[in-house]
This record gives structure tokens, C-alpha cells and sequence, in this order.
């Protein structure tokens, strides 16, 4: 069952286009890793099915239009967003995070809210021992864990994560990269993953779709774009050229394999 598309997506700036025309098909349960290097336009396009860029072209959720829809309305039909640089509210404690994501729960799924936090603090122990703690307070993997499991507790059908490796050391990046895979199941996800450790998103992910300057220019089978050179062409926009044997190029936090 296909989750969510886009047809024909363009976003802007005031004047200035960010996305050309970007469709995009994403199935139940799949784990999707959008990949692009700076300024591809891999937040824009999260940003756009969130509803919080002008954009223009066709948006559907589970068979609805969502493209005149208000963010609000959006997050409400089961869309979560982890944005970058994690957007927690560092002046209120870990526990009043958590209870924000539940207020934004649909009314139907409120009664099991109890149970919902119980498995947070199941999933994320740490963060069940700094409850009474600041947000602010948190080291970044602890705060990237604290957006994830605050969107999580909005109960979403579709998770969108903006740049989860930024800034956090390349342990704490493989820990929760590591994790995306259980959530999914326990959680009856499917993830949309924007980031540019292109190694470590393949790993996880079922699928990839690779953005240039605004455009799909690349997608298909992780497993598939593993080739270190067709990815390496898309992904820096150079010909592949190199030996088939030279090691894929570093990005920023990516782990050796």
C-alpha cells in the first residue's frame, strides 16, 4: 500500500525554487533514505510534505490530497516530523517534552498513551533516568533521542527525520542509526530518512532516492546503490570514473565499514 506521493512537487523561497518537480512514491512499512549532498534540497522536500514552504503540485496521504492543508492538519493525519537540528523545547524537562508529543496525538489513539510512554521509556532508558531534566541539559545524541520519541508519541504512520547525524559523534550516530529498523516494527512505521551519511542510511533503509539540485536523479533498492560509483556520480555530480575498488568517499559523519 503506497503511504505517501508526490507529483510534479516544486518548492520556493520567495523567488528562488528549491524542488523541480520531485515525485516520489513511499510504501507501508518501507524505511526510505533521501540522500543528497548540501543544498540538494532533502529538508525542502520534508518541509514541503510537512506544509511549512511554499510549494505547489500534488501531495497524497493514504489516498488524500494534503497539499492545501495546513501543517497542523497534516501532523493530525499521521505525518510526524524529527526536524533538523532536533527543535526540542531545551527549557522544559524531558518528561514535559514527551507530554507535547502526546497532546498532539489524534483523539482516538489517546486512551493508549500510558502504554505509548511506557515504551518509550522501554525503547530510550536514558531517557527515563533525566526525566526531571532540562532538555537543554541533554548531549546531542540524547537530545536527537528525545525529538525522535517526542514525534513518536504523536503516534505517526510516517515519519519524516531531518539530518539525525548532525553534530553527534559517529558511536551515538551508529547507536541510532541502528535503531530506525526496531522502531519501524514496533512502532508500525514507515521513515522517511534525510541525511548525508550516505553509507549508514544504506544500511537501514529498504530503498534510497537520491536529490541534485531539486531533482530525483537516482532511486532504487538500497542494496542495489550500494555501487560506490553510480552513487558517487549522483551524489557528487561527478562522472564515475574511479576503479570499482576505491572506497566510497567520506561524508560528514559516516563510519568505516
Amino acid at each position: 500500500m503506497t503511504v505517501l506521493t508526490t507529483q510534479n512537487l516544486r518548492a520556493r523561497y520567495g523567488g528562488v525554487e528549491v524542488l523541480h518537480g520531485v515525485d516520489l512514491a513511499i510504501e507501508e512499512g518501507e524505511i526510505v533514505a533521501l540522500l543528497g549532498a548540501n543544498g540538494a534540497g532533502k529538508t525542502t522536500l520534508l518541509r514541503a510534505i510537512c506544509r511549512q514552504v511554499d510549494s505547489s503540485g500534488a501531495i497524497t496521504l493514504d489516498g488524500t490530497r494534503i497539499d492545501k492543508m495546513t501543517t497542523a492538519r497534516v501532523a493530525r493525519l499521521g505525518i510526524g516530523h524529527v526536524p533538523e537540528g532536533r527543535g526540542t523545547f531545551t527549557e522544559l524537562t524531558v518528561e514535559e517534552n514527551l507530554r507535547l508529543g502526546i497532546l498532539a496525538r489524534p483523539r482516538p489513539v489517546r486512551a493508549t498513551a500510558n502504554e505509548d510512554l511506557n515504551l518509550i521509556n522501554e525503547t530510550f532508558p536514558v531517557l527515563h533516568e533525566m526525566r526531571g531534566r532540562q532538555a537543554g541539559a541533554l548531549s546531542g545524541g540524547q537530545a536527537q533521542m528525545l525529538a525522535v520519541a517526542r514525534a513518536l508519541l504523536a503516534r505517526p504512520r510516517l515519519l519524516l527525520v531531518d539530518e539525525p547525524s548532525l553534530g553527534l559523534a559517529p558511536l551515538t550516530t551508529l547507536e541510532l542509526f541502528n535503531r530506525f529498523q526496531s522502531l519501524r516494527d514496533a512502532w508500525s512505521l514507515t521513515i522517511l530518512l534525510a541525511e548525508q551519511n550516505a553509507r549508514l542510511s544504506l544500511r537501514v533503509a529498504d530503498r534510497a532516492v537520491v536529490l541534485t539540485r531539486g531533482r530525483v536523479s537516482l532511486e532504487g533498492p538500497a542494496a542495489d546503490l550500494q555501487d560506490h560509483d553510480a552513487l558517487r556520480a549522483a551524489y557528487l555530480g561527478e562522472a564515475p570514473s574511479a576503479p570499482a575498488d576505491r572506497p566510497f568517499p567520506s561524508t560528514r559523519g559516516a563510519l568505516d565499514d
